[in-house]
C-alpha cells in the first residue's frame, strides 16, 4: 500500500490541505481573534466536513472505478492538474512583495455554532471537494476493493487531524503569527515546489491494471 509514488502524493496532500485557503485561513483567523478553543471548534467542523467527503468518495469511487478504469486515467490527469495549478498559486503569492501574508477570515460564535460553521465552509470547498474526488485514483490501483480505499482514507485522514487543529493550536501563538508573516515567501516557494514534484510523480507513475 505504502510505495514511493503514495510517499510523495500523501506530502503533497499534506502541503495542499496546510496551504491558505478557506479551512486553513479560517482557522487561523479564528484563533487569532477568538483563541485556541475556538479555532479548534471550528477545525473540528472542518474535519467532520472533510470526513464527509472523504468517505464519500471511497464510497462512490470504488464501484466507478472497477467498471471504468478510464476514469482512473481522467482523474489521474485532473489530479496532476490540480496540483499544478496549486504550484502556480504558491509561486505567485511568493512573488508578492512582503508584508501581504493572508492574516486569516475570523469567524465568532458558540462552539456549536463555530462547529457548523467549520463543516459547511469544507462541505462547500472546491478544493476539498476536488482533493478528495481525484485522490483515491491518484494512490489506489484501477482494481482497489472498498477495504483498500478506507485504508488510504485513514492514512490521508490523519493528515488532515494533523494539519487543521495544528493550525489552531500554532496560530493561537502570536509568536508563531509573526514568524509565519516574516517566513510566508519561503513557505510559499517549499509548496510550489513539492507541489511540483507530486505533479510529476503522478504523471510519471506506472498504473496498475
Amino acid at each position: 500500500m505504502i510505495t514511493a509514488e503514495f510517499a510523495a502524493i500523501w506530502v503533497a496532500w499534506m502541503l495542499s490541505g496546510a496551504s491558505p485557503g478557506p479551512a486553513t485561513m479560517g482557522i487561523a483567523g479564528t484563533a487569532m481573534s477568538a483563541g485556541r478553543r475556538s479555532a479548534l471548534a471550528f477545525a473540528a467542523g472542518i474535519l467532520a466536513g472533510s470526513a464527509s467527503w472523504g468517505i464519500a468518495a471511497a464510497l462512490g469511487l470504488s464501484a466507478v472505478m472497477l467498471a471504468n478504469v478510464w476514469l482512473f486515467e481522467v482523474l489521474r490527469y485532473v489530479g496532476a492538474a490540480y496540483l499544478g495549478w496549486l504550484t502556480l498559486k504558491a509561486l505567485r503569492r511568493a512573488l508578492q512583495p512582503s508584508g501581504v501574508a493572508a492574516a486569516g477570515t475570523p469567524f465568532s460564535g458558540s462552539a456549536r455554532t463555530l462547529f457548523a460553521k467549520g463543516m459547511a465552509v469544507h462541505l462547500t470547498n472546491p478544493k476539498a471537494i476536488l482533493s478528495w474526488g481525484s485522490i483515491y485514483a491518484l494512490v489506489a490501483p484501477a482494481d482497489a476493493t472498498p477495504a483498500t480505499l478506507f485504508g488510504y482514507f485513514g492514512l490521508l485522514y490523519g493528515g488532515s487531524i494533523i494539519i487543521f487543529p495544528g493550525y489552531a493550536i500554532l496560530f493561537s501563538s502570536d509568536r508563531v503569527v509573526r514568524g509565519y508573516r516574516r517566513a510566508s515567501r519561503w513557505f510559499d516557494l517549499a509548496f510550489a515546489g513539492f507541489f511540483g514534484f507530486a505533479g510529476y510523480k503522478i504523471l510519471t507513475a506506472r498504473i496498475a491494471n
